[in-house]
């Protein structure tokens, strides 16, 4: 019978705290002992218990279809209940989550493949190892792909500024600046800058600055082969043809 203890008390503790008056709120709260075989004797104020008419079915029906019902009943304070229920739900939701839902995992066979694309072709990235992967059938997210790629080892990149000091013979400045005339024009003027000495190389101006145009400039700054090794530029769509002018003029 001692399995059912725990819904008794519910039902009894609820009875008792709903049905309390002011009495039961200022503290006088039911005093219980055990005897340590699992068997309470409490002592509640009879002035704060008030049973209802259903409270009263309840127990006429128990007393007549179960005879030992007296030996399942524990009187317990409200705060124990509550411990119990709040214990009874940390259960539930550790039982409830126990399977975890998640991504799937990704098989050993396509992670070690995963590996050796990339170390037999260092130049394939995540994108194209992904591709592959899905020609051959092989059902596969792309950052799946980038998490098990073989990362290399390079050579950490020197900085800016040393950058600067060991180029700056070889780095020449390009740049457009527009200037109104008094008719209301505007001129484009293309300024190239040698770094190493600030000293201006080359000014052109012109109303439709193209690409075409930017290239014949910088062919005229650099007629021979002196032609600057690294060009800093912003991205406008006039440079998009002086890397190739560039490239053949170092190539001579």
């Amino acid at each position: 019978m001692r399995d059912l203890r725990g819904p008794f008390i519910a039902v009894f503790c609820h009875a008792v705290s709903e049905s309390g008056d002011a009495s039961w709120h200022r503290g006088r709260q039911p005093w219980c002992k055990t005897d340590g075989n699992g068997a309470y004797a409490c002592l509640v104020n009879a002035r704060s218990t008030h049973l209802t008419q259903a409270d009263r079915l309840l127990w006429v029906w128990l007393s007549g279809t179960w005879a030992e019902w007296r030996s399942a009943i524990v009187i317990v304070r409200p705060e124990t209940v509550i411990a119990w229920h709040r214990r009874a739900f940390r259960r539930f939701w550790t039982w409830k989550s126990r399977h975890r839902i998640g991504r799937p995992a990704v098989a050993s066979e396509v992670r070690a493949l995963i590996r050796t694309m990339s170390q037999a072709n260092p130049t394939w990235g995540a994108p194209r190892i992904h591709g592959e992967l899905l020609k051959l059938g092989i059902e596969i997210g792309e950052s799946s792909v980038t998490k098990y790629l073989v990362r290399t080892r390079r050579p950490p990149s020197q900085s800016w500024r040393t950058f600067l000091t060991n180029h700056i013979q070889q780095i020449t400045a390009a740049d457009f600046f527009v200037v109104p005339t008094a008719t209301g024009r505007l001129l484009f003027v293309l300024v190239m800058l040698a770094h190493h000495r600030r000293r201006v190389v080359h000014v052109g101006v012109t109303e439709h600055p193209t690409a075409a145009w930017t290239a014949q400039q910088f062919r005229e700054a650099f007629p021979w082969d002196d032609a600057p090794r690294y060009l800093i530029h912003d991205r406008d769509l006039a440079f998009a043809a002086i890397h190739t002018t560039m490239r053949r003029r170092r190539d001579r």
